[in-house]
């Protein structure tokens, strides 16, 4: 059975896979509405409402009924600061953001995490979007979807030289671990969201790249 996402609430569009998605989003015809808050102005579009300014100081001024909310926010250590600032995006904004969308009236979060997310790993980065989850699922979302994607690849605003580093690598490892472009990302993302499965689904990178196909 499949639900049809009428209006929907996404963070993250000016992000790798956020502004692949926002694309399709607004070129799906039962899309009605895509409210993004964003910290840069966004191309207009009839179906889009696009409020400016910091995420968390919008999120209280946010309005209208959602059923859908994509989070696609993240960020790096390197790329944050320091852990803390890390922590603050990728744990402390995204738990926000899930409320407020539950407030909204949203029934599907659909989340980016990583590969290895992990509330109990040594590895901080691992640690921080295990604790992510944790706290999405103690919201008692009636459908949580937790993609974790491995490497994502695809050309960013911003170098990440690690990550420029890897990509040929990861283009061929086997299994999961094999990086992911933020496209197939993106379509994977969207399919998951028609799907009605109640309760949280965690979908590894190698399910999202067939998904994503």
């Amino acid at each position: 059975m499949y639900l049809t996402p009428q209006n929907i609430l996404l963070a993250g569009a000016t992000g790798l896979t956020g502004e692949h998605l926002l694309d399709r989003l607004l070129n799906e015809p039962t899309v009605e509405r895509v409210l993004a808050p964003t910290r840069r102005p966004l191309a207009e579009h009839p179906h889009l409402e696009n409020p400016v300014g910091e995420l968390l100081d919008l999120l209280p001024q946010l309005d209208g009924k959602v059923c859908t909310a994509f989070c696609c926010l993240g960020s790096t250590i390197k790329q944050a600061g320091s852990q803390q600032a890390f922590r603050a995006i990728d744990h402390d904004l995204i738990v926000a953001f899930a409320a407020r969308a539950r407030e909204m009236g949203a029934r599907h979060l659909l989340v980016i995490s990583a590969l290895g997310a992990d509330a109990d790993s040594s590895v901080f980065y691992n640690k921080v979007k295990g604790e992510t989850e944790e706290s999405l699922k103690a919201q008692n979302w009636p459908q949580l979807t937790i993609a974790r994607p491995s490497l994502l690849l695809g050309s960013r605003d911003e170098a990440r030289l690690g990550e420029q580093l890897a990509a040929p690598v990861m283009r061929w490892v086997p299994g999961k671990y094999r990086g992911i472009e933020a496209t197939v990302l993106a379509r994977a993302m969207w399919r998951l969201a028609l799907e009605e499965d109640a309760g949280v689904r965690i979908i590894e990178s190698d399910q999202l790249r067939k998904l994503g196909r």
